[in-house]
């Protein structure tokens, strides 16, 4: 494909666009890049890149394209403006833009329209992570398509995850990982809580929480194996023991008073699945009572 010419744009200058149009500026690539905020492209000119003048200089620039804007709202703005009708004939649009899995869905109904080809991904690192090892970026859509620019993504990151042909796979695991990320961030800001209760210097229960979050990584792989196997027989943890450990983090809230909406909601689900009959099952069993939308 054209991409074995090493020419690429980048759409977008924030600072993850930035990194990007830098990481391949430094591999040797023709880097086209825009932003509506022309200025944002000041030091990536000096650096090497060519800055386009619209949306469709940057496209007609490379054969790929990856966009990267504040939200789909934006990227929709910016690619109906494009006012030439082949201007995306032929041309691979890589979306790197956060959204929903619809989103997508619609982004590549609307791409295919014009006869371009299209990938959906959600970058899972913040920029001064990208390039490493285990950077991780999803990625869904179009397999042979993803096949021809593996290794032109792969100068964002080692850790690229393939998902498959369904577009909205990208965005629905991005949102399942934050939802893990930001459900572990409310529990860890309610320990700082308890510590802080105790006298604790809250640094060094960070630097404790640190120490085990790779061996709780493993219990949640095995929990995620269970849940894909629907086979909840005692393994490795019985739900009781969690539903007596939430308990004791709510007593212990209500005790140092602290605040307890975390502990409480917490608990509320264990409980409700203790009530369900599942407390000698393993403890990815309260899974069962979540499926059904309170």
């Amino acid at each position: 494909m054209e991409t074995l010419k090493n020419q690429i744009s980048i759409i977008g200058l924030g600072p993850m666009g930035i990194k990007i149009a830098q990481l391949y500026l430094q591999k040797g690539f023709q880097v086209t890049v825009f932003n509506r905020t022309a200025a944002k492209a000041d030091q990536l000119v000096k650096e090497g890149a060519r800055l386009a003048k619209n949306i469709s200089e940057a496209i007609e620039a490379s054969p790929v394209s990856v966009v990267i804007v504040h939200n789909y709202s934006v990227a929709n703005d910016l690619f109906s403006s494009i006012e030439t009708g082949n201007t995306l004939a032929g041309k691979l649009i890589v979306q790197l833009t956060t959204g929903t899995s619809q989103e997508a869905r619609l982004s590549e109904t609307w791409f295919n329209g014009k006869t371009a080809d299209y990938l959906d991904g959600a970058i899972q690192v913040a920029p001064e992570q990208m390039a490493q090892p285990d950077t991780t970026i999803l990625f869904s859509g179009n397999s042979r398509k993803y096949l021809e620019i593996e290794d032109t993504l792969k100068i964002l990151g080692g850790n690229l995850k393939y998902l498959g042909e369904n577009i909205g796979a990208a965005a629905a695991m991005d949102t399942a990982t934050l939802s893990y990320i930001y459900g572990a961030a409310a529990g860890f800001l309610h320990g700082a809580l308890i510590a802080e209760s105790e006298n604790f210097d809250v640094r060094e229960y960070g630097n404790i929480i640190a120490e085990i979050a790779p061996g709780m990584g493993e219990f949640l792989k095995h929990e995620g194996a269970v849940i894909s196997s629907g086979d909840f027989k005692l393994s490795q943890s019985p739900l009781a023991i969690s539903v007596e450990a939430t308990e004791r983090i709510l007593a212990t809230a209500k005790l140092s008073g602290i605040n307890t909406e975390f502990p409480q909601f917490a608990a509320n689900w264990l409980k409700r699945a203790k009530d369900a009959g599942y407390e000698q099952e393993e403890f990815a069993a309260v899974i069962k009572t979540l499926r059904t939308p309170q």
